[in-house]
Formats: structure tokens, sequence, C-alpha cells
């Protein structure tokens, strides 16, 4: 059976498509700067990778071009070989705890919530609508970037602010990066033979969450309400004490929207040091660098912040993994991490450490055997989750 996996951003729309059960990736690639002046695509099959420049206006033409090249690269012959999309929503709100088949329902939920998702629940419309056009006889499905999160109690998810806050606006944790937390957990439960792992997930790239894992379920994770909790980011601030907010505007006269982009945009590693890209952050480091030592210490405090939180919800950590961009490559980030973790009786293996780099093919164990938690470096692979939990809708 082959599924399609989609990612459609505001501007893009990133795309797999495997064989399902057997997991087998056929074709992937991105289109980019749909709507935009110098749009293009590119499609991998195999390690035979093309670049091609087109006019693609909209989604609707980003879908017709992906059909067409799926049947020119004889990936289908026929259209009606693709069995179901599966597509990536960010925000379920409290409506989605899993998976769902897209109906006109989901549909107006999906919308009901884009105020909480602005950027990117009304990309995902317009790339469902567009897939419903393009391939009528295919099952749409809904995969839910907050769903695995939805297992976290309430005495967790709630801010302690006005209860009605919550009845009547939705405030509360929601948390993000759930495919990714779902898939590490299910990959952690491969390698430990067991599905009720306790495991703490560090999934750090430029956007960073941490998530706790008791028997298998989400209890808690760094993100909240919105993708700017938890740990300092690669341009996100983070968690801060709200009343600078007020400080800062009557200072300097800016406007919340204004204070908030700067959060959003201009905080975390690029706030301190000038740079947002970890591979920068890293060369300074090692120059040096005085505000890029820094940024790494403050990112690596905030990290063992809430690892240190975590274990203590978890009351036995089976391992803690590192995840995504820096988690999978950054070997100075999980260094400086685990060295501040030696009261918890984490001894890193600087060699392993070193070594195992997931854009050169190689994860796993990065502790010694002296070390009383493993620690392992796991590739994520949310469009695989988005491809497993579609077939699994399927029945």
């Amino acid at each position: 059976m082959k599924i399609l996996s989609v990612n459609a951003g505001s501007s893009s729309l990133k795309f797999r498509v495997y064989e399902m059960p057997e997991e087998k990736l056929l074709m992937k690639g991105m289109f980019e700067r749909i709507g935009l002046e110098g749009s293009s695509y590119n499609i991998r099959i195999g390690e035979n990778k093309l670049q091609k420049e087109a006019s693609i206006p909209n989604h609707k033409t980003a879908v017709s071009i992906l059909l067409e090249e799926l049947k020119s690269e004889h990936i289908v012959e026929d259209l009606k070989e693709i069995k179901a999309v599966g597509h990536r929503i960010v925000h379920g709100g409290n409506f989605y705890s899993h998976s769902v088949k897209i109906t006109d329902r989901v549909i107006m939920e999906i919308e009901e919530l884009s105020d909480l998702a602005p950027l990117h629940n009304p990309a995902s419309l317009m790339g469902i609508k567009a897939f419903i056009s393009a391939i009528p006889g295919a099952v749409e499905v809904a995969c839910f970037d907050t769903a695995f999160h939805q297992t976290i109690k309430e005495d967790t998810y709630l801010y302690p602010v006005p209860y009605e806050w919550y009845t009547k606006y939705h405030v509360r944790k929601y948390g993000f990066h759930g495919l990714s937390h779902q898939y590490v957990t299910s990959a952690m439960q491969q390698i430990l033979g067991k599905q009720d792992v306790n495991i703490i997930i560090c999934h750090i790239g430029n956007g960073a969450s941490i998530s706790a894992i008791k028997n298998g379920a989400c209890i808690d994770t760094s993100m909240g309400f919105t993708p700017n909790a938890g740990i300092m980011m690669g341009t996100r601030s983070g968690d801060i004490d709200y009343s600078m907010i007020e400080h800062i505007m009557k200072k300097t006269g800016m406007t919340i929207h204004e204070i908030d982009t700067i959060l959003n945009k201009e905080s975390g590693l690029v706030g301190i040091s000038g740079m947002s890209d970890l591979r920068d952050i890293d060369r300074a480091f090692v120059a040096k660098e005085q505000k890029a030592v820094l940024a790494v210490d403050m990112y690596t405090n905030k990290i063992v912040d809430y690892i240190a939180a975590y274990y203590m919800k978890l009351g036995t950590v089976d391992a803690i993994c590192f995840t995504a961009g820096g988690g999978e490559n950054d070997t100075i980030i999980r260094r400086e991490t685990l060295k501040k973790l030696w009261p918890i009786g984490i001894v890193i293996d600087e060699q392993k450490n070193e070594e195992t780099l997931v854009r050169k093919g190689k994860e796993g164990l990065i502790t010694s055997e002296e070390s009383e938690i493993p620690c392992y470096v796991i590739a994520t692979d949310e469009e695989l989750m988005i491809a497993r939990d579609t077939y699994q809708t399927l029945g």
C-alpha cells in the first residue's frame, strides 16, 4: 500500500512516499517558495536527486506537480495506487489525542484552532484541500503534533491563572514536536525491549523541547501554550518572567506585537551570541568567544534544569535520549549537558559521543558502562511516524 506523508507550510510542502507496512521509502522531496518568486522543488529517489525551478503559485499547483512526478518517475502508474495521505497538523487543541480520518468536521475544528497556530494550521488546510481535490479516492488522515502530549494530566497542563482562561479561551499547556517524541518513544521501546519505558527525550533543534515519558506515555513536556515556552532555543526566549515585557514596553515604547516578535525571532541563542545555528555557535565556542561560551552555558543549563525536574517526576529513568538536528549531531551540546548531569550518575563516553553523528549514519549509546542512566542518540523521523499513524488509522 502506498501512502503519502505530507508536511505543508505557508510557502512550502515537504513530502515522502512510503510502501506500507514495509516502511519502504520510495520518494521524498520538498516544494519551496510556493506563491513567491523563485519557487522550486527537489525530489530524491534513492541516491538520485532532482532540482527543478517552476512556477508554483499555490499549494494546488504544488500537489499537481508532485502527482505528475510520481507518475513520470514510475513510483505509481495510477494515482489510485495512493491509498492515503497523512498530514502533519501542528495544533489539535483539546480535540485530538490521536490521528484521525479527515472529515468536514475535522476540517472545521482545525480551522477553529487556527488562532492557536496561525502560521501552521491554515497552511496544513491548504495542503489537505489540495490533495482532496487531486486524489478524491485517497483517505486523508490528520496527524497532530499535540496529540502525543494529551496524556499529560490536568494538574500539569493547567497554568496557575484564572480557571476561566482555560474554559473560555483554551489556555493550557499543549506541547509540540509530538510526532518526534512519539517516534523516539517507539524506537526506545524496541531498543529497551519493553513497552513501559521511562525516558527523557531532548528534541534539540532550532526549536527545542524536552519530554518526560512514563510507562510509554507523556506525563510532561517543556513547550506550553505556544512553542515559545520551555528552554531557550535558536531564536526563541523560552521561559521568562512576563513582567519584563511591560518594563521594556515602558522603557522603549515598543508595542506588544514588537516585543512578541523579538521574543520569538531575536532571542534565545541568537539574542545572546548573535548566532542561531548551533554549528556556528560551536565553532565560536571552540575559539572561546565569550558570548558563544555564555550561550552554550545558558543553553545546556536550561536543558539540564528540565532533565533534573523530569528525573524527579519519573523516579526511575531507563534512558535519556537526544534527537533532532542538534541532538543528533552536536557533540558539544551533548557533552556539556551530560557533564552537568554527574550528580545523577551520568558518565559520558567521550569517544562514543564524538563518533555518534546521525548525519554520518551513526546513532546509539554515548555513555560509558559506569553511567547509572544510559544516554542515546536517536534519529527522529516525523514523516515515517505520520505514515505509520496513517496506516494504522486505515485499520
